[in-house]
């Protein structure tokens, strides 16, 4: 096939609502959304928490969380399998190569990210408003709501750095997923499989279709972020 007739074929795929297709777009988003919700909720109040604490050793955690901002998708994908596998702690609970061992994989990506941008977030706003808000008795964890609120437009840009790196994760989902047709196969591993299989219009269009997603989220965070702005002054 030529590149005219691969990009037909794959649009034909993106607007036949082929079943398998949507059912790979679907778990896609599913793990990564659950993933992304799980790291905010774990690593918002976390991050914040580490902008105001004061602690022995507490720049050691700040370095140690910059570094992992870069871990090898390859090594946690390791580790979680260590973790679940037959001989592993967690092997009695039977989540490996399920859509769960996916998402757990994917929260030790992202949660890095948002504890580590969330924390540079609070630290400049807590710089800046620290005075109107110890005379208020807000200080230390105690400010920690009301600078998550602040902030929050600015902390949208954290959990969007966190999809942007579940969205695109191929090798820790492949080790602990399977790449398991119709049960964990994603949009980044499928397209890794057709395009080695020389399937390509399926692939380009669940690249079509994940590229299209990624923009959609960005300008509809963008847009929410310039209308929250514009209303608080």
């Amino acid at each position: 096939m030529d590149v005219g007739a691969i990009f037909q074929a794959a649009f034909a795929l993106v607007v036949g609502l082929d079943p398998g297709f949507l059912g790979i777009v679907f778990l896609s988003l599913r793990v990564t959304l659950t993933a992304v919700l799980i790291a905010a909720l774990i690593g918002l109040p976390l991050g914040a928490a580490l902008a105001l604490a004061r602690f022995p050793g507490r720049a050691a955690i700040i370095v140690c969380l910059n570094a992992l901002m870069g871990l090898p998708p390859v090594v946690a994908g390791l580790a979680v399998f260590l973790l679940l596998s037959r001989s592993g702690p967690l092997g009695p609970l039977g989540l490996l190569f399920t859509p769960t061992a996916m998402i757990i994989a994917q929260v030790i990506l992202v949660l890095p990210i948002v504890i580590a941008l969330t924390r540079q977030v609070i630290e400049d706003l807590w710089g800046e408003y620290r005075d109107h808000l110890r005379s208020v008795g807000l200080e230390g964890l105690r400010a920690i709501p009301t600078l998550l609120f602040d902030g929050r437009f600015a902390l949208a840009t954290a959990l969007l750095a966190g999809f942007g790196r579940a969205s695109a994760e191929v090798g820790a989902v492949l080790i602990v997923g399977g790449n398991i047709a119709g049960y964990t196969r994603t949009m980044t591993t499928a397209i890794t499989l057709e395009t080695s299989k020389g399937d390509l219009p399926l692939a380009l269009g669940l690249g079509l279709v994940l590229l299209s997603l990624t923009l959609a989220i960005n300008a509809i965070a963008f847009g929410a972020s310039r209308i929250g702005a514009r209303y608080a002054g």
